[in-house]
């Protein structure tokens, strides 16, 4: 069996990236002390500062839905679910 892949918070990337942006320590220095590889470092800067624009942009990004957005058609979902199951019982 292989290793696990680590994963990874949002706001743990952008405080790596956010360092290596600053440059006060170098990217070695970054990926030993938040134990990454430092070509992680690396690409998490160039996404930094490919998509730092968006943020003052205005534009809505894709992932900007609403918990509500998200789950409202499931419950719709469930409720059709629901009402096959009663139909069927009331059938059978």
């Amino acid at each position: 069996m292989g290793k696990k892949r680590r994963t990874f918070t949002d706001q743990f990337k952008a405080k790596v990236a956010l360092g290596a942006v600053r440059g006060v320590k170098t990217l070695a220095e970054l990926a030993a002390q938040y134990q990454v590889h430092p070509n992680q470092v690396s690409q998490w800067k160039k996404q930094l500062l490919s998509q730092a624009q968006d943020v003052f942009s205005g534009k809505n990004s894709n992932s900007a839905k609403t918990a509500d957005d998200l789950t409202a058609p499931l419950y719709e979902e469930i409720g059709r679910l629901k009402m096959d199951i009663k139909w069927l019982e009331k059938k059978f």
